[in-house]
């Protein structure tokens, strides 16, 4: 066996530690085998025979406190275990020594503990302070414009990507590669994985990239939280019941907080909201709020402006529907989307009546294959109106152009594209559209 073969087997033991759990109602020491989908722990007894069952987890600090934090957020009570991380090479031994300072208490076992414990509340509040340090990055940093790439994908590191079962050909494939690249938030959940040859846990979880300190550009996953972290200050904002209540009921806070951000020596006033698809708290600088001039063919008056900008709800009346309707809603400005949505509210007769809207439409994407339309394209695509966009840019930056068509029921985009020979039919047609009132077009 030469030295390469020798280094590659024993680099995944190495580089890896074994995750074993005290269940505080049997106080018994046990491995980690995996989580269940019901959010209930597999172990099995640290015995040699059942070493290839064992959870193997990086021993690197970031993966680790990234995998523990998102592992907690999916576990049921819990505070009903206390967590240890040990060399895989002397597992089966530190388990026994741990189950033995549990069964006789001492100072030296109560060393042996603390020494291999690791704090679920330290990785609570730190994934809280790293959750506020990607969100201020998002308040205090402009939304990038048309076209703006913020990163270059060889600036990311793959080989580390890599280890979360992400590739470059992976984002490429799924749409996602150029919209991260622009600096947006992955819109949908992309399933990620922990890999270091032995399979630990898969999650579902928003991704985007942002810069470390160092000014590395580094991977933020946004995974999913059992619940919003609101009994935790957020830059400073402590939540009182009637922020915890409209955050839980509607996903906004619904007024205007000032918040204190670590690079700004005063504070800025912002509003919140929770991001449905995560529970992860997102706020958004009020400078950044961006309200219509119109909102479903309604001409909004200034005062109904300025209770959007401040965050509140507003009742709007009158609203036409995308089938041509008049219906009347709450409408909000949301923090972790940037724009005004409808609150479609069932289980409250003071916000909606259901007898007299249509159903729940799904919302349309700003970013469509990586190109952010306008506000007058977006106005007209959420609305379902066919749109020419004469510049999408394929993989090798060739421009070419098409329709699109959003499906408020099914939430799907259609696409139908000319030919990039065409091109001057395409102008003509952009033409067209612009100086004639927009028609309804069977897409074929």
């Amino acid at each position: 066996m030469n030295e390469s073969e020798t280094l590659q087997q024993e680099t995944p033991e190495q580089l890896s530690d074994i995750l074993l759990v005290l269940n505080k109602e049997t106080m018994k020491i046990e491995a980690v085998k995996k989580m269940g989908k019901d959010g209930r722990l597999e172990t099995v007894s640290p015995l040699k025979k059942n070493e290839n069952q064992f959870m193997k987890v990086d021993k690197n600090g970031d993966i680790f406190s990234n995998f523990f934090t998102n592992f907690l957020s999916q576990l049921k009570n819990p505070s009903n275990f206390s967590f240890f991380k040990v060399p895989a090479s002397s597992a089966v031994k530190t388990a026994n020594e741990l189950q033995k300072a549990v069964a006789t208490p001492s100072v030296k076992g109560d060393e042996l503990l603390s020494k291999f414990e690791v704090s679920t509340t330290k990785n609570q509040e730190k994934q809280n302070e790293h959750q506020n340090k990607n969100n201020m990055e998002n308040t205090q940093t402009t939304t990038p414009t048309e076209g703006e790439y913020r990163y270059k994908a060889e600036e990311i590191d793959w080989d580390t990507m890599s280890k979360l079962g992400l590739t470059k050909e992976k984002l490429e494939k799924n749409n996602l590669l150029d919209g991260l690249l622009k600096g947006y938030k992955t819109n949908d959940l992309v399933p990620i994985s922990l890999n270091l040859g032995t399979a630990i846990t898969r999650l579902d979880a928003r991704l985007s990239l942002q810069r470390d300190p160092e000014g590395n550009v580094v991977m933020a996953i946004h995974g999913i939280r059992k619940e919003p972290s609101l009994s935790y200050p957020f830059f400073g904002h402590e939540f009182t019941k009637e922020d915890k209540d409209n955050l839980l009921k509607t996903g906004n806070m619904g007024r205007v907080v000032d918040l204190q951000f670590p690079k700004s020596t005063e504070k800025t006033p912002a509003i919140i909201s929770i991001d449905k698809k995560t529970n992860e708290i997102v706020a958004l600088r009020a400078d950044k709020i961006k309200v219509p001039d119109e909102y479903k063919q309604v001409k909004l008056t200034e005062d109904q402006k300025k209770t959007l900008m401040e965050g509140k709800p507003l009742y709007l009346v009158d609203m036409i529907s995308t089938k041509g309707e008049p219906f009347s809603s709450i409408v909000q400005f949301n923090a972790e989307k940037r724009y005004v949505e409808i609150l479609f509210d069932k289980g409250n007769s003071n916000v909606l009546s259901q007898k007299n809207i249509e159903s729940p439409v799904q919302e349309a994407p700003r970013l469509v294959r990586g190109k952010e339309l306008s506000d007058e394209e977006y106005k007209k695509f959420s609305a379902g109106e066919r749109i020419l966009v004469p510049d999408f840019k394929g993989q090798n930056k060739k421009e070419y152009g098409g329709y699109i068509t959003f499906d408020q029921k099914t939430g799907k985009t259609d696409f139908s594209f000319a030919n990039s020979s065409k091109k001057e039919q395409i102008q003509q047609d952009k033409s067209e559209i612009s100086n004639k009132p927009q028609k309804k077009t069977k897409i074929s």
